[in-house]
């Protein structure tokens, strides 16, 4: 069988005051080699790359990666605010859609941090701005200070839907994981299932109902230390055998 092809979305990113590139973290790379077992394809977020067809065409599966810039509000019907940070209108134009379209054809998609935030606009819901000002909520931001260990460092329990997805994938209801995020899940899309919080309620993994294949979502960062971490590990092997069992 031939070695899956995984399409990681890429991020713009200027360097040299003006010189704009599309990135992808060696983290998210190094997590689709080494916990999936699959090949790596940077796709950049840019109109002219092609159709969706197209796009979908040269893989057998999406990660959707964190990234700084925010998904546009206008998505889900808000207005911007400076809290809403940066945007990244090409990223979302490539995403939303592309979303959809591979959930409906039963192609696997894994969303994590603003991707886990894309799945859950593309199919109706909103997001919050800024989660620790809303009441009982703790900060989840990642430590402006600090190492990359220590930024990466686990921070909170996420409580798992018994019997779901998501504790059926990691073997127990409750996990302990790295959540870094400003923006978080207002109001769920009509198809989107939370069924993981951490401790303050705030969602952390979803799904996406009645899909034909693998489309999770989780808003910590996996990627860090895919191949060893106990939790990250066996989210990538479930995307891999999705992966190798076409959908």
């Amino acid at each position: 069988m031939a070695t899956p092809v995984v399409g990681i979305i890429g991020n713009m990113q200027v360097i040299e005051e003006s010189y704009v590139v599309q990135a992808v973290g060696v983290m998210n790379i190094d997590a689709v080699t080494t916990a999936v077992g699959a090949m790596p394809l940077i796709v950049p977020a840019m109109p002219t790359i092609g159709e969706i067809e197209d796009v979908m065409a040269a893989c057998d599966g999406f990660m959707f990666t964190g990234g700084r810039p925010n998904v546009h509000p206008s998505h889900y019907g808000h207005e911007p605010t400076e809290k809403h940070g940066a945007f990244d209108l090409n990223r979302d134009a490539l995403t939303l859609p592309l979303i959809r379209r591979c959930v409906e054809a039963g192609k696997p998609v894994l969303g994590i941090c603003r991707g886990f935030q894309e799945m859950n606009v593309a199919f109706g819901g909103t997001l919050h701005p800024e989660i620790r000002e809303l009441p009982g909520r703790m900060n989840h931001r990642m430590p402006p200070d600090g190492t990359l260990e220590e930024k990466f460092a686990h921070r909170h329990t996420v409580s798992l839907v018994p019997d779901g997805v998501f504790a059926r994938i990691f073997g127990t209801d409750e996990v302990l994981v790295n959540s870094l995020h400003g923006q978080g899940i207002c109001e769920p899309g009509p198809r989107v299932v939370i069924e993981g919080r951490a401790s303050d309620n705030t969602p952390e993994a979803i799904r996406i109902a009645d899909a034909p294949g693998f489309a999770l979502g989780v808003q910590w960062h996996p990627e860090y230390n895919a191949a060893h971490d106990e939790v990250s590990r066996p989210l990538f092997k479930a995307f891999g055998e999705a992966l190798r069992a076409g959908g």
